[in-house]
């Protein structure tokens, strides 16, 4: 045997490379699924704001040049579609920009956050407009029971009355989009990765009724009826898995009471609705100058709704677990 190929005995064995140590996170910033949600959140809200400030300069900007004066905000008094469907277009692309953003941040899909478009679809929402629909049906003919609601007349017909039913269903489209996404999108999302699906749901229910304080006849009951309007339309996002049926129930809802019956919305009445409607009664009852969403039978139509969509859907399907587990790095 040749020993001349040898290795020298007190020769070391050949050194295999150590992968680089990675270095500590801070455990105030991440935690075990990467960047926490209190920061997450806080950086939303940053491009959110910049976004605000961005588009008022440039409003600024556009008035200067025109020669106008920007008058202060004035107290809306009286719905109307383009108005409507305007200020919540608006709003909605407001905060699917940050979404957006954060979703590639994030390395999440923009359906992680309630909004798929492709699925689903179809099914949830088409429910929950047939839902939202006969429950604001249901809770007027309840009221009409107690001789508090009745049909007066017909204030739009021919053409006019097809164009105002095309022009508030788009514009009530918007606000079911828009409302719904805002309150219960992203952050909804993001809070319940950090608190919890419930404690998310409660803070911002109440922001969503903080958020219709300033409507022109809004009343405390009232606000509190919006609170419990966030908290249903939460369950339905927790057990169909996304917001399309909410979406739905919250269009039809507004469309029913504010278009089809002519009835105010949180104090609000609209310009060519189909129906002529007048309430007497107490406040309970019909809802005083809020509307039908301050009635009582309001809340008791959210809690029926409520109790069949548990039925209905039985699996919790939000959040995805997709989602949860493709955290930011």
């Amino acid at each position: 045997m040749d020993e001349t190929n040898l290795p020298p005995l007190d020769a070391a064995p050949p050194l295999t490379p150590t992968p680089p140590v990675e270095p500590e996170r801070n455990e105030i910033l991440y935690g075990r699924n990467g960047l926490r949600a209190g920061w997450r959140a806080l950086l939303f809200m940053i491009l959110v704001l910049c976004i605000v400030v961005l588009l008022n300069l440039v409003g600024h900007y556009v008035t200067r040049k025109l020669g106008q004066t920007r008058a202060g905000p004035a107290q809306l008094t009286t719905l109307t579609p383009g108005f409507i469907a305007g200020g919540e277009l608006i709003t909605f692309a407001v905060i699917l920009g940050p979404s957006l953003i954060m979703g590639r941040i994030e390395r999440r899909k923009l359906a992680h956050y309630g909004l798929p478009w492709r699925t689903s679809f179809p099914q949830y929402f088409w429910e929950g407009l047939l839902w939202g629909f006969l429950a604001i049906s249901g809770v007027l003919f309840v009221i009409f029971l107690f001789h508090g609601f009745r049909i007066v007349g017909i204030d739009a017909h021919g053409s006019t009355l097809a164009l105002s039913a095309l022009e508030w269903t788009l514009a009530f489209l918007a606000v079911g989009l828009s409302e719904e996404f805002t309150f219960r999108g992203y952050m909804q999302f993001t809070l319940t990765t950090g608190i919890g699906f419930w404690p998310a749901a409660l803070l911002l229910s109440a922001l969503f009724a903080a958020a219709h304080y300033r409507n022109e006849g809004e009343s405390a009951f009232g606000l509190m009826q919006v609170a419990a309007f966030g908290i249903f339309a939460c369950i339905a996002l927790q057990r169909t898995g996304n917001l399309w049926w909410p979406i739905g129930f919250h269009a039809a809802w507004d469309w029913g009471q504010t278009f089809f019956y002519g009835v105010p919305d949180s104090g609000l009445k609209a310009t060519h609705n189909f129906l002529h409607s007048e309430f007497q009664g107490p406040a309970w009852l019909t809802g005083g100058n809020t509307g039908p969403e301050a009635s009582i039978f309001s809340l008791v139509a959210l809690t029926i709704a409520s109790l069949l969509i548990l039925r209905r859907y039985p699996e919790v399907r939000y959040p995805d677990s997709a989602a949860l587990g493709s955290p930011s790095r």
